[in-house]
Parts: C-alpha cells; structure tokens; sequence
C-alpha cells in the first residue's frame, strides 16, 4: 500500500515539544504508531500529522517555528502529507518515525462530519438521545470545552438547509460543522497546549464505518444549544469523564 508522504523527508527536522529520558521517548514514540495504525486498520480513517504547542506562561509556541502561527498546535504539519485508510502497524510505523512528537489528526469530510457543540449541551443531548434509542457514532470531547458528534459525510454542507428545515436557522445556537478540507485532534492528542481529547463514546467496528445521517441528531442538538447558556463551558468538575 502506497503513502501519500512525498514531503514527509522535509519535516524530520521537526523538534519534540517535551524533553524525555531516551527509554520514555521510545515508549512514546510506539504507542503514537500503535494509535495511528488503530485509527487507519481498525476503524478505516485517514491520518495526517500535525503540529504540537507548548506553553510557558501566557506564552504559546508551535512545532511548525513559524513566530506567528495563527493556530499553535492545531492544523497539520503539511497538507500533502498523511497516512490513508487501511495502513498496517509496520506502514504507520515507517511513516510516523519521520514525524516524531507530531499529533494526531483526522481530517474532516472523507470518512465522517463532525458536529461542534459546547461540552455541558453536548453531554445533555448525549443523554438524550441515548434514552430515545436514536444510532450514534463516536463522540470526542475537548480540552477546552467542546463535544465533537461523528456523523455521515456531508452534514457540514448540508447543515444550515438542515437547520433551516428545522426551524432553527434563526436561533443563536453554539453548534457548527466541520467537514471537507478542515479536521479534529484525535484521542489522546494535545489540543492546543490545552491537554489531551479523549472519548466521550469511543468508535466501534459498527459505528466507526457507518456514523449516523446528522438529521438524526440535529434536532435534539439545536434544542438543548438554545437551552443551554450562551457563553461556551470550560472544563471542570463537572465536565464528563472521557475514556
């Protein structure tokens, strides 16, 4: 199997963020691979390698070196760089060694949409739509206050027709899509030098391949954004455990 990883030479300079004793950073390096190659030949995602922050202070520094990153640890290392659907351990291994600290991304639009909502409306309609027997897909929870739906491709474009079918086109509702050309940090990432994202619902064999139409879960989202207050949540004590 091929790898889109022309330019991956290019990046091997690229500096780890934290300073590791040698026999931690091997560890390190191999569980990064090991979750690589479980998104890709497990759950059928594209890859791609992204950038890293570090914070000193109020100070926030990205692994790409440019001074002025505009989102420090948050976008990929090269857009022409990524490991695709299907790559082994051994493939993941060989390509990841080339960007070592990078983070993990999944990119948007091929596989699955997200939905965007804040983290304590989020955890409502989760419960909500858990009682009501409706299918979801994986849901991933932020560091910094945001609950991501996996939902069928498609559903970003298609989200303000949605909305406005359901009658909520005019509502101020903290809920946004993300699809074709942009991506999420995948579980156990850093986000940002804001902490690690992890799984409110972890993907299965079934939902991992087959996410949910958005319609589904559109309607129970947009009502509890309304309920909800309009000033995002951070995370805190009472913020969902994720796994």
């Amino acid at each position: 199997m091929g790898f889109t990883i022309g330019a991956i030479g290019g990046l091997s300079g690229i500096r780890e963020i934290r300073e590791l004793r040698p026999g931690a950073r091997r560890r390190e390096r191999a569980q990064a691979c090991t979750t690589v190659a479980e998104y890709t030949s497990l759950w059928g995602w594209d890859v791609v390698p992204g950038a890293r922050a570090a914070r000193s202070g109020d100070r926030v520094t990205c692994s790409c070196g440019a001074a002025a990153c505009p989102a420090p640890g948050d976008h990929p290392l090269d857009a022409t760089v990524e490991v695709p659907a299907g790559a082994t351990l051994d493939e993941a291994t060989r390509a990841w060694s080339q960007v070592p600290g990078a983070a993990t991304l999944l990119p948007t639009g091929r596989a699955f949409d997200v939905l965007e909502v804040g983290l304590t409306a989020g955890r409502c309609a989760l419960v909500r739509l858990e009682r009501m027997g409706v299918p979801l897909g994986p849901v991933a929870v932020t560091p910094h206050g945001m609950a991501w739906f996996l939902v069928a491709p498609g559903a970003a474009a298609e989200l303000p027709d949605l909305l406005y079918r359901m009658g909520w086109d005019d509502a101020d509702l903290d809920l946004r899509g993300r699809g074709e050309g942009e991506h999420i940090t995948a579980p156990p990432s850093d986000l940002a030098a804001h902490g690690p994202v992890g799984w409110l619902r972890p993907p299965t064999l079934e939902t991992a391949g087959r996410p949910p139409q958005a319609r589904l879960l559109l309607g129970t989202l947009a009502y509890v954004c309304h309920r909800s207050a309009s000033v995002r949540p951070r995370t805190g004590g009472d913020g969902p455990t994720a796994r």
